[in-house]
């Protein structure tokens, strides 16, 4: 499976309204508290990959409700147009857990990345509205596929141009990147 995603940084005021005016349907509003690992036989920073367990809570009546805790495996980036890369996720029953099998196989917890998200549908896409601590908001138009990246991609640059926003301001480096450093791509 390949996650097919743009990022640009964007007003999630000026967002909504253009997400009101194309109908796009609100999906949910989460915090997520993301934990990603330095593995002890690679560099990730080097080979642009990333281990990351998930802690996800949702919203309900402004309240947090329901955690749920994925992890994730995600591969370098496979193209130069945008933040597409090979990813393999599953459910955890117990974040702890998993937290404490990492470590005893020597996956170190390399950073934390917190932000508030609100998912949005609009034509087959995800779009996110990420308010990210430390760096500000975001706008991320993802999908998934097993085939047809370019088109995929030509889809997400498609989404941004109905929200107002511009493919050619899209960032390929991480939050976590981001948060490290790293100069925005």
């Amino acid at each position: 499976m390949y996650e097919v995603e743009v990022k640009v940084r964007a007003d999630h005021d000026a967002v909504r309204e253009r997400l009101d005016a194309v109908e796009a349907e609100q999906v949910n509003r989460v915090a997520q508290t993301d934990t990603y690992y330095d593995a002890p036989h690679r560099d990730f920073a080097e080979t642009d990959e990333a281990l990351r367990l998930r802690r996800e809570s949702r919203y309900e009546g402004g309240d947090l409700a329901d955690e749920e805790t994925v992890v994730t495996y995600k591969g370098p980036l496979v193209d130069e147009s945008s933040k597409t890369r090979r990813e393999y996720e599953t459910g955890v029953e117990d974040g702890e857990t998993m937290d404490a099998i990492c470590e005893a196989v020597g996956f170190e917890p390399a950073a934390t990345v917190e932000k508030e998200r609100e998912r949005f549908a609009l034509d087959g896409y995800t779009v996110s509205l990420d308010s990210v601590s430390g760096l500000g908001e975001f706008v991320e138009v993802e999908v998934e596929v097993e085939s047809g990246v370019d088109d995929a991609r030509e889809g997400a640059f498609a989404v941004l141009h109905d929200l107002g926003l511009d493919p050619d301001d899209q960032i390929r480096t991480s939050y976590l990147g981001m948060l490290l450093g790293a100069p925005e791509e």
